[in-house]
């Protein structure tokens, strides 16, 4: 995708990126029209936390990623937003954990989830020995009616640790029903989503996802002990409220 011609020290630079990214997404049919209502929902969100990632964030992007470096099977489940906004980042956080990408959308089509896995591919996941799923669809999701229970068995179905990015709370719920570990990345510290999660990172994708790939590779040689060691000293709780008191605090500097 092309990028917008705007300066970099820009104060609105990211904003107006991830703006231009949902859209270009639309028109290559991989973003939902819905899905720039959702974006911008979770802008107002960014602007409160003042377009920064926080202290607890970064501390949740680390536990994030000693808990994928410890799972058997982790999956990164990705949706048309993510696939417009992080898609090479997707890919690279996959390879340095070790995890397959699958797509999942709420607005399932044939042609959408065919140009969005087109899309990743465009990334060359292959080279990073990454494997993108999601159009078998051999699996459902107790508990979900809607197009989002649709699951490839040897995927998410399968997965011990599911990154779940973005509002999907019904689906997050879910997946912690069925005994799943979640790492939720959304803006809202107060939706069902971060609230279901293992590890709640809130922190714009933009950020989040190489967020968790630096402490990945930062850890890649940490033992296991030293990881559940990060996982267990994580409070999502109060992860929750430090976002929840940054919010709330109208500090914007």
């Amino acid at each position: 995708m092309s990028e917008i011609d705007v300066p970099e020290s820009h104060p609105r630079y990211q904003s107006l990126l991830t703006r231009h990214r949902i859209e270009e997404g639309v028109e290559k049919g991989i973003t939902s029209k819905q899905g720039l209502i959702a974006e911008g929902r979770g802008e107002a969100f960014d602007y409160l936390l003042g377009e920064r990632t926080i202290e607890s964030a970064d501390e949740a992007a680390r536990a994030a990623a000693a808990l994928l470096l410890l799972a058997d099977r982790p999956v990164l489940s990705v949706n048309g937003n993510v696939a417009a906004l992080v898609p090479g980042e997707i890919v690279e956080l996959a390879a340095a954990v070790d995890a397959d990408v699958e797509v999942n959308l709420f607005n399932r089509t044939d042609e959408r989830m065919e140009a969005i896995a087109a899309h990743l591919h465009e990334h060359d996941p292959e080279a990073a020995g990454v494997e993108i799923k999601g159009l078998t669809a051999d699996a459902r999701i107790p508990g979900l009616e809607h197009e989002r229970s649709k699951v490839d068995a040897d995927g998410i179905g399968a997965a011990d640790v599911v990154l779940v990015p973005l509002e999907d709370g019904d689906r997050a719920e879910a997946l912690a029903a069925m005994g799943k570990s979640e790492i939720v990345i959304d803006l809202n510290p107060l939706s069902r989503s971060a609230q279901a999660a293992a590890v709640p990172i809130v922190d714009n994708i933009l950020r989040a996802v190489p967020n968790v790939t630096r402490h990945a590779e930062a850890l890649c040689d940490a033992s296991r002990e030293e990881l559940e060691s990060i996982v267990g000293d994580f409070d999502p709780d109060a992860a929750l409220s430090a976002a929840e008191g940054a919010i709330r605090s109208g500090d914007l500097e």
